[in-house]
C-alpha cells in the first residue's frame, strides 16, 4: 500500500502568522511566533537571564530546523516536494499530494531524529574535546544548549507515541490495518514515559517538573480518544 503524508504534528494553518520565510537547499521553511514564544519562555525558566535565553532560542531554532531538514531532504529523494514549518516546541515536514510506501515513510520518518542525534552527538563531542579551549563562556553555554535540546529531542521523539516520530514509524511498521494496536502501544508508552519523567524528579509534586510528562500526557489523551473514537464506528 501507499500512503500520503500529510504532517508530523497537530492540523495547524502554516502559513498563518509568519514571521520568518525562507529556503534553504531549495526548500521553503516558515518560522511561526509560537516557536520563538515556547523556546524563549523555556529558555528563560532555565536560564532566568535575557543572554542565556536568547542562547538557548538560537540553539533549539537550529536544532528543530536539522531535524526537520532530515525528514525534508529525505523524503525529497523519494520524490517528494517539502516544506517546512516550525511551530510550537518543535515542527513539521509537509509533502502536498506525495504518496509513499510504508518502507520510504518510515526512512523518512526516521531521518528526523537521526540527523538531530548526530547533530548533537558530534557537537557533545566537540565540546568534550575543545571545550575548554574556547575563550568564551558564553560561546560554550551556547554549543552545550545545542547538544543537549538535540541530543533530548531526538531521543523524546524515537518513544514509540503518536505523532512523535516513534509513533510515525511504528506507524508504518504495524500499518494501516493495526492502527488500534499502535494507538494501544503510543498509549502505554506515553503514560509510562510520564510516569518516569515525574519519578527521576526529585521533590514533592508541588517542585516537579510538569512540562514534558504533561506533554507527553496530552498525546496520550488524544491517541485514547482517537482508539475510542474508532472502536466506536466498528461496533456500529
Amino acid at each position: 500500500p501507499r500512503w500520503g503524508l500529510l504532517a508530523f504534528a497537530l492540523p495547524t494553518r502554516p502559513y498563518l502568522r509568519r514571521v520568518v520565510n525562507f529556503r534553504l537547499f531549495g526548500i521553503p521553511v516558515i518560522v511561526q511566533p509560537w516557536h520563538w514564544i515556547l523556546l524563549g519562555l523555556l529558555g528563560y525558566l532555565l536560564t532566568r537571564t535575557p543572554l542565556g535565553t536568547g542562547l538557548f532560542m538560537l540553539a533549539g531554532f537550529l536544532s528543530f530546523l536539522v531535524h526537520e531538514m532530515g525528514h525534508a531532504l529525505t523524503g525529497q529523494a523519494f520524490k517528494g516536494q517539502p516544506h517546512i514549518v516550525l511551530h510550537g516546541f518543535g515542527g513539521f515536514a509537509l509533502f502536498p499530494g506525495a504518496r509513499f510506501t510504508r518502507l520510504q515513510m518510515f526512512l523518512m520518518i526516521a531521518a528526523g531524529p537521526a540527523a538531530q542525534l548526530f547533530l548533537g552527538a558530534a557537537v557533545f563531542g566537540g565540546l568534550m574535546y575543545f571545550g575548554t579551549s574556547l575563550p568564551d563562556t558564553q560561546i560554550r553555554l551556547f554549543f552545550y544548549f545545542l547538544a543537549m535540546i538535540s541530543i533530548f529531542w531526538a531521543i523524546l521523539n524515537l518513544v514509540p507515541i503518536v505523532p512523535l516520530d516513534g509513533g510515525q514509524m511504528l506507524d508504518a511498521v504495524l500499518g494501516p490495518k493495526r492502527r488500534n494496536l499502535t494507538l494501544t502501544i503510543s498509549i502505554i508508552a506515553a503514560v509510562l514515559v510520564a510516569g518516569l519523567m515525574l519519578l527521576r524528579d526529585e521533590g514533592d509534586l508541588s517542585e516537579k517538573n510538569w512540562l514534558f510528562p504533561l506533554f507527553v500526557i496530552m498525546f496520550a489523551f488524544q491517541n485514547f480518544s482517537e482508539l475510542r473514537e474508532r472502536t466506536a464506528k466498528k461496533e456500529e
